[in-house]
């Protein structure tokens, strides 16, 4: 399910600790598809910290969300709304209508009595006007008020009179007439919240009420609406500043928001009861919503207009500059290798990019770029780091240089370092070689996103990826365009567009419906002949308008002459006027330049405040902003002139409601150094001349505000000024209470206490502001209030905009829509956190303690060395960073050394700190003493004076220093708020789905197009109306996790049948791919919807977790280094790409199991098989494309399958399998065509067999791949194929014996070398004996004492002869042969790797080998013994060698040359030195078995052998002579091949029965052993030593079973350890959670004695209990070693 059913209602869950559940159906309507829609109140619980759901939770009914639901998902979400009959049942209202029930006749009685006091009440007020309210009028206004309060007669107020009535009562002087009319308001809006939303709308759309209106009253409306607001979309702005908004405005929101509001209503109210019209209703109630729709957008667009404003979001925008959001994917992540963080060399080297190569954002996987890359890069050429690993940082440039299999694969020779470092392929991006790179700095394209403010190489759009490769994401399909429509307006900018013509007033108005009429008169014709020229464009005509590109462009041209000032702002910031202006009106800026301006004027009377100059200073400040400054030149005449011109200051007070701008610059001038005395004073005194006006007072007023508190707070303020400024605020205060609360809301009360304390309350009318400000305490609070009413209904209204748009897939046609999104959502791209807010910290001394201050330690401290006064901390902050507080951390404990006084400045350099910005008097109990808050000027060096210290100490200690950054913005508040919305909107709609396609999987089909439908519309909608990436990126996250993770949990549950939806799909994708090859068959559509469908789910890929912090390896393996977390791919989130995975798996399990069942005991089996699993890596690559997640889960399903299969079935698998890779291999060594071929097969079934990896199965494989490898090295030698193949399946062998057979080859060939040494060395040795006895010999003839001497030389000759021993004489006597030696190798094989016991039979050398190869084998025995006896070797057991019948020779038959066993060669030297030779005594001279001879004989005597088997009688077996060429002529040249052929193994013969019968007894080990040990189980170290102990001792297993087994009693800790795996995936053997390491048993076997299987389909053998899936099989031991003799011979006869 997709959300949780508690107390049998769905709940959703919205994010950490909240939930919401529906509550309450509200209303009907017929939706856009002609079904009805029921909205839905959604409350939103909060879970307690426990998490629990129990008593924790608590109801905040104050928090809701109303949600429109169709039939279907109130069917699957809403279960207490349906009735038995499953339709939507709405509240009962029967015990409101009982409780409120009256008679009838009672009723109309009090209905007269209403009519009657309305009568009296209005007849009295007209009397006392004037006067003090009489007790009768205030008494009937009392019982007016009572009989507000019943329900029943709510209608009866309905009465005009009734607001007649009330609008006099507001607008009576008299205070308790006022608060009167209030009760009576309150009483009317207590039933519910229609009723009190149409009173307050009643009211406020009264005409010119704001005349009628005073302070009181306003307040009175104003709070009812608080009051009436304040439960229906509670929002919480804690911690954002919001703007002081004066209650004239704030009452003019509130207007535009009722309107609003009511327009919703009727929207939603016009479909609600579509039965009850006539025949001609559906025609007229198309006309009346459309008129309805149109109002409501204007009327929408207002208020965002007048909110925008009231936000002074305009005036931030024109600072900030339009935000613009780069195109891509908001539901995949950024890429890492854009960003404008990297440091500046490399970003200079990021300005070279390739011609010709892709770069990494064209691509939607991280695996289809890496194999990109990997197929793309050839040597020699350029590539540049994308991301950070080890010594390589992100931008470095290289030279590729080679890559292999290993990890990491890529080398490359860095610039940055000097030597080459090994990468992966997914962090190179190409560049190419030199004449493919150019330098973007001069391309145009760089160039203009230099210029449109990027600050990086723009990446190429998502949307030019080449739409053929399988991850082009699927929902932006690139839409051929309308040639039509692109020449015209859609209607959002139409509608947008008419929101400004609306705006025009009398000519100005008629002069563009002139433009627009006379270019549409051709289309409105026939439209134009029965009305008038105006008649025709009404309201219904305006909105339907198709309106031309030029023509737009000639409105927009002709209207901002037009509009005022106000409205050219929205013209000039709207997205029609950005994207359809003139070029003439392109480049202009968004707002006047007057403002912006202003500084440098400024600066100008800063510094030269006391020049002679026959300017004013005013004239000074104005100087060059023209007709703007010539406004505020003229007020000053016209208010300085004797008797003051009323007319010409009223005409210029228009001008300047019209364009602000040049009063905003008067009253922000106040804000500027104390030095500017003369500026302050002439400001003022225009200020104080211009309250007197009443116009005036509808000036912004508060939005220069805060530069009177400004000046209010200097330091430096002359007395002067700020007695005038006070005098200025009590008469604004006074004029309008509304300036009173924006005065309470910006801290005025304290700034004018700190005043009167600082100039010994010695300020006139300084008490009375103060008074005044502070009576308006809770107004400022009501204010407040209501702006965040206002602000969270507007949120609301445009969340629930974004659903409507949703569900009707309608486009949004509200005008300055995308407007109130880019401010809502700013900050969400710009953020500077805390301690970024500064770029480096300065102190006056000591500055190696500097860092002290910002260790965040408070036991550390920064001290100060030099004199008092002159300590100082210069803070440097980063470009455009607002400082929203800076606090020192001091401690009372440092007692003289504590600050006293601190003094804050500020300025633009070190050396121009001249304005300050605060003082703070520090108390000795201090902790934190804040010295600025909430700046709104940016001053790019701050310092920190101590002026004094506490006890007159002479130097400082500061124990920390903290800088807050910009304030909190909008967008965390908005993105929760929409978050949830999203959430909550898909959840709902995921549910439904869920339980559409539960009912009839062939629905699942149509999930595509909805997903894809539903994906396009949120892409949409942020490339139209979300500013920036974070913002875009927040939606897509929220909408992917709410309604693809749930719908991919849903569909990839299994059923009660055991299977899932979308394994039921995938099943039938796989079953009907062959059929799907014709594309016009129904199995191709049919496939084309379920790729499309698998392709949208897994499109998704988000960013790699990062590192943990701290967490940098020293680099090791290749780099020194294995980083395996670099190869992990970037995968799907966890619970989709789990369910996901775990569906196809058990779909390809199903069909690797359905074909090993049916095809297991065919002949060519493997290569059906190799073609099967072949088709499902294409069906992998088809659905889900090279993601590695998707191919463990391939070969975890084959795997699988595998191991279902019973024992001696997946032991005749593996035989199978060992058997085809040895029949290639072999085959492979035919060359030419058919050899290609054979490695092409071999490379297939290669592929197939890495499955076996870490399966149990293995272990079989190894041993039959032993056996046959064996064979093959002996008879054929070893090729280079052999390594290659076991460097490709090498993980497939657990005891690793093809490698280890492989490696004693190698050290064989070594001792081969060496003996050919020691042979040399040996016959050095002879030569010199015999020249040293020949010399003793000469020497002794050589004297004349003959007889003793050669009695002598006799006795020495006789001592060397002796020397020769029986052992040297049969070493040497080859060592005189005369012929040609032939050459000789010996191979050592060891048996511990080397299955030879079984197959072979000792060699007797004295009896069967010639003299001239028994020399040389006893040379070679000497040697290796010899070789054994090294100190070096004597730590182990002593070897020795044991001559064996394996082996090859190569026999030279005439021209012929014979390949041969090593028994084949026996024998026909054997018959060098005889005629013929029975093959009886053959027998009996080798000592061979029958069978073993009659082989080789057999091949010898065939039709290309040299012999011939004559039989006879006497004889038994027959002779063997050598054949006579006379008989049978034969070709005399070329090699022929007698060698025996391989010799495959059976599993189901008595060894394999035997192995099947030790892995049973090795499971029943084990379980008796973790069942004597009971539920504290065992360490599987100390498990597996007790089953070898008890495999060796008894008294389980009997030994006579284990002598049962012959030769597979052998055990071993790898076999142990393979039992143990095949027990845990049975389930009977467990492992703790706590402790893994710890095995115990888990469910009750029954254990019977073991028992093979029979494999022969017709027996009635017995079937084990348990069925073990393969065993593991370890070569037989023997205590000998064995070698081969490979003989080349120069004759034969």
């Amino acid at each position: 399910m997709v959300g949780e059913l508690r107390y049998r209602e769905f709940r959703v869950p919205l994010g950490p600790g909240l939930h919401a559940y529906p509550d309450e159906l509200i209303r009907q309507r017929l939706g856009h598809n002609g079904h009805p829609e029921y909205q839905i109140r959604w409350l939103v619980l909060r879970r307690g910290e426990d998490g629990d759901g129990g008593s924790s939770q608590v109801d905040c009914k104050a928090e809701h969300i109303l949600l429109w639901m169709s039939s279907d998902e109130i069917y699957a979400n809403c279960h207490k709304m349906l009735g038995e009959d499953g339709q939507v049942i709405w509240p009962s209202q029967e015990t409101a209508g009982e409780a409120g029930a009256l008679d009838k006749s009672v009723l109309e009685e009090m209905e007269t009595d209403v009519k009657s006091l309305i009568e009296r009440a209005l007849r009295q007020l007209e009397e006392c006007v004037g006067t003090i309210p009489p007790a009768p009028l205030l008494h009937t206004v009392h019982v007016l008020s009572a009989y507000a309060s019943i329900e029943p007669l709510a209608g009866v107020f309905k009465d005009p009179r009734v607001l007649d009535l009330l609008m006099h009562m507001l607008s009576s002087p008299d205070y308790q007439i006022r608060w009167s009319a209030g009760r009576m308001i309150q009483a009317l809006a207590s039933h519910d919240a229609g009723t009190r939303t149409q009173i307050l709308l009643s009211l406020s759309q009264q005409e010119a009420i704001e005349k009628h209106l005073d302070f009181d009253s306003r307040c009175a409306l104003l709070a009812l609406f608080a009051q009436a607001t304040l439960s229906e979309y509670p929002m919480s702005f804690e911690g954002i500043q919001l703007p002081q908004v004066p209650g004239r405005l704030l009452f003019s929101l509130v207007k535009r928001y009722l309107h609003v509001t009511s327009l919703l209503d009727q929207l939603n109210d016009s479909a609600a009861e579509p039965g009850a019209q006539n025949s001609s209703a559906p025609e007229e109630l198309s006309r009346e919503r459309g008129r309805l729709e149109l109002e409501f957008s204007m009327a929408m667009g207002t208020l965002i207009s007048e909110l925008v404003q009231a936000m002074r979001w305009d005036w931030a925008s024109s600072r900030q500059g339009p935000l613009a959001r780069s195109s891509c994917s908001i539901f995949q992540p950024q890429l890492a290798d854009a960003g404008p963080g990297l440091p500046p060399t490399q970003a200079q080297s990021s300005l070279r990019r390739s011609r010709r190569f892709r770069p990494r954002s064209e691509f939607a996987s991280g695996n289809t770029y890496a194999l990109y890359v990997r197929d793309t890069l050839q040597p020699g050429m350029r590539v540049r780091m994308l991301d950070n690993y080890e010594e390589i940082s992100a931008g470095d440039e290289g030279k590729f240089q080679q890559s292999n299999n290993g990890v990491p694969p890529v080398q490359v020779l860095w610039e940055s370092t000097g030597r080459t470092y090994w990468v992966h392929w997914h962090m190179l991006e190409i560049l190419g070689f030199e004449e493919d790179i150019e330098d973007m700095v001069e391309a145009d394209e760089y160039r203009g996103a230099v210029g449109s403010g990027a600050q990086g190489v723009a990446l190429p759009s998502w949307r030019w990826k080449p739409m053929a490769e399988l991850h082009a994401v699927p929902y932006v399909l690139p839409e051929d365009e309308d040639t039509e429509e692109s020449e015209h307006l859609t209607q959002a900018e139409w509608w947008e567009l008419l929101f400004f013509i609306k705006k025009l007033d009398g000519p100005d108005h008629q002069e563009v419906l002139q433009i627009l009429q006379e270019n549409l008169d051709g289309e409105r014709a026939a439209r134009s002949e029965s009305f008038s020229r105006w008649q025709v464009l009404d309201d219904e005509i305006l909105a339907e308008l198709a309106v031309p590109v030029e023509l737009a462009q000639d409105l927009l041209l002709a209207l901002p002459e037009r509009l005022d000032d106000s409205a050219l702002r929205d013209l000039l910031s709207c997205r029609v006027y950005r994207k359809y202006a003139p070029e003439a009106l392109a480049g202009q800026p968004a707002y006047p330049s007057l403002l912006e301006a202003q500084p440098q004027p400024q600066e100008s009377a800063a510094e030269e405040p006391r020049t002679q100059c026959p300017r004013s200073p005013l004239r000074h400040l104005v100087e060059g902003y023209g007709p703007a400054g010539k406004i505020v030149l003229d007020l000053e005449q016209a208010l300085s002139s004797e008797g003051t011109q009323e007319s010409e200051v009223k005409s210029l007070l228009l001008l300047l409601r019209q364009q602000p701008q040049p009063f905003l610059v008067l009253m922000q001038s106040l804000d500027t150094p104390a030095a500017n005395r003369a500026l302050h004073l002439a400001v003022l005194r225009i200020l104080m001349r211009l309250v007197d006006f009443p116009e005036a007072l509808l000036l912004p007023w508060h939005e220069a505000m805060d530069a009177c508190m400004a000046c209010l707070r200097s330091p430096d303020a002359d007395r002067e000024v700020l007695q005038e400024l006070i005098f200025f605020l009590h008469r604004l205060a006074s004029a309008s209470r509304d300036y009173a609360v924006v005065l309470n809301q910006l801290g005025a009360r304290d700034a004018v206490s700190k005043a009167l304390e600082k100039h010994l309350g010695k300020l006139d009318l300084a008490q009375e502001l103060r008074d005044m400000v502070f009576k308006c305490e809770k107004h400022a609070h009501l204010y407040r209030k209501l702006t965040t009413n206002i602000l969270g209904g507007c949120i609301q209204m445009v969340l629930g905009q974004i659903e409507d748009h949703r569900r009707t897939h309608r486009p949004i046609n509200i005008p300055f829509f995308d407007v109130f999104l880019r401010y809502l959502c700013q900050g969400s791209s710009v953020e500077v956190k805390e301690d970024k807010c500064w770029e480096k910290v300065e102190v006056s001394s000591n500055p190696h303690w500097a860092s002290k201050l910002t260790d965040r330690n408070p036991k550390t401290y920064w001290e100060s060395n030099g004199s008092t006064g002159s300590h100082s901390i210069t803070v440097h902050m980063r470009q455009g960073v607002l400082i929203r507080q800076l606090t020192l951390l001091v401690a009372g404990e440092d007692s003289s050394y504590m600050p006293a006084r601190v003094v804050v400045l500020g300025g633009d350099s070190a050396s121009s700190l001249n304005t300050e910005l605060n003082s703070v008097n520090v108390m000795p109990s201090a902790r934190r003493v804040v010295l600025l808050e909430n700046l709104n000027r940016f001053w790019p060096v701050i310092q920190i004076r101590i002026k004094r210290c506490q006890q007159g100490g002479i130097d400082t200690r500061i124990r920390g220093l903290e800088v807050l950054g910009p304030k909190p913005t909008f967008w965390p508040v908005f993105r929760e708020q929409l978050c949830r919305h999203t959430r909550l909107f898909y959840m709902v709609r995921a549910q439904a789905w869920s339980q559409d396609i539960a009912e009839d999987r062939k629905r699942l089909l149509h999930l595509s197009s909805r997903l894809n439908g539903a994906l396009r519309q949120e892409q949409n909608f942020a490339d139209r109306f979300l500013p920036d990436d974070e913002a875009a990126q927040a939606l897509g996250k929220t909408c992917w996790e709410a309604l693809v993770s749930p719908l991919v949990q849903n569909i990839t549950c299994p059923d009660e049948d055991g299977v899932s939806p979308l394994g039921w799909l995938l099943d039938q994708y796989l079953q009907s791919r062959e059929a799907a090859h014709n594309p016009q068959s129904r199995a191709a559509a049919f496939s084309s919807r379920v790729r499309r469908l698998t392709h949208l789910l897994v499109h998704v890929e988000p960013c790699e977790v990062p590192a943990a912090a701290g967490a940098a390896p020293r680099p090791n393996g290749r780099n020194r280094s294995h980083d395996w977390g670099s190869l992990a791919t970037p995968g799907l989130p966890s619970s989709i790409v789990k369910n996901l995975t775990r569906c196809w798996q058990a779909a390809v399990e199903e069909q690797v199991n359905s074909f090993l069942t049916s095809r297991w005991r065919d002949d060519d089996f493997v290569p059906r098989y190799c073609e099967q699993f072949n088709n499902l890596q294409k069906s992998s690559s088809e659905l889900f494309g090279p993601r590695a997640a998707f191919l463990l889960a391939l070969q975890n399903g084959c795997a699988g399958a595998l191991l279902k299969l019973p024992f001696l079935k997946a032991a005749h698998v593996s035989e199978q399998f060992a058997r085809h890779i040895d029949q290639r291999i072999q085959g492979s060594r035919i060359g030419g065509a058919r050899g290609m071929e054979m490695l092409a097969h071999l490379q297939r079934c290669l592929e197939t067999v890495l499955i076996f990896s870490g399966l149990e199965i293995a272990t079989t494989f190894e041993h039959y791949y032993q056996h046959y490898m064996a064979d093959r090295l002996l008879s054929l030698g070893c090729s280079w194929l052999e390594g290659a193949v076991l460097e490709q399946i090498g993980a497939c062998f657990p005891h690793r014996l093809p490698q280890q057979m492989l490696r004693t080859l190698s050290t064989s060939e070594e001792l081969q070398r060496q003996f050919h040494v020691y042979q040399l060395q040996r016959l050095d040795q002879e030569l010199l004996k015999l020249e040293d006895t020949e010399k003793k010999i000469q020497e002794a003839s050589g004297k004349e004492h003959a007889g003793a001497h050669e009695e002598e030389a006799e006795e020495a000759g006789a001592a060397a002869a002796a020397e020769v021993t029986e052992e040297e004489e049969e070493e040497n006597e080859d060592l005189y042969y005369e012929g040609a030696m032939p050459e000789v190798s010996v191979l050592v094989l060891s048996p511990r790797c080397w299955p030879t016991a079984s197959i072979c039979h000792t060699l007797n050398p004295r009896t069967c080998l010639p003299s001239y190869l028994r020399g040389t084998l006893n040379r070679y025995s000497n040697f290796y013994n010899k070789s054994q006896s090294y100190p070096v070797l004597e730590q182990g057991p002593q070897r020795r060698l044991q001559w064996t019948w394996l082996g090859r020779a190569e026999v030279l038959f005439g021209d012929q040359t014979l390949h041969v066993s090593t028994v084949q060669m026996w024998l026909l030297l054997y018959l060098n030195n005889l005629k013929a030779v029975s093959v009886e005594n053959l027998r009996a001279l080798s000592g061979l078995p029958a069978d073993t001879l009659n082989q080789a004989v057999g091949l010898l005597t065939s039709s290309r052998g040299p012999l011939d088997l004559h039989e006879q009688k006497d004889v038994p077996g027959g002779v063997l002579k050598i054949r006579d060429d006379s008989e049978e002529p034969r070709p005399r040249r070329g090699n022929v091949w007698l060698i025996p052929p391989q010799t495959y193994l059976k599993a189901e013969d008595e060894e394999g029965r035997n192995l099947e019968k030790r892995r049973n007894l090795l499971n029943c080990l084990i379980v008796r052993i973790l069942k004597a040990h009971g539920d504290e189980g065992l360490h599987i170290g100390q498990l597996v030593y007790l089953v070898l102990e008890a495999w060796q001792k008894g008294p389980c297993p009997p030994r006579a079973l284990v002598s049962g087994l012959g030769r597979g009693s052998a055990c071993s800790s790898t076999d142990v350890l393979s039992c143990i795996l095949h027990l845990l995936g049975k389930g009977t053997v467990r492992r703790r959670d706590d402790r893994p390491q710890v095995l115990s048993y888990a469910v009750p076997v029954t254990l019977m004695e073991p028992h093979t299987e029979s494999l022969n389909p017709g027996s009635s053998g017995p079937n084990p209990p348990l069925t073990f899936h393969t065993l593991q099989i370890r070569s037989r031991g023997v205590p000998y070693a064995s070698c081969t003799v490979t003989q080349s011979f120069s004759t034969f006869r």
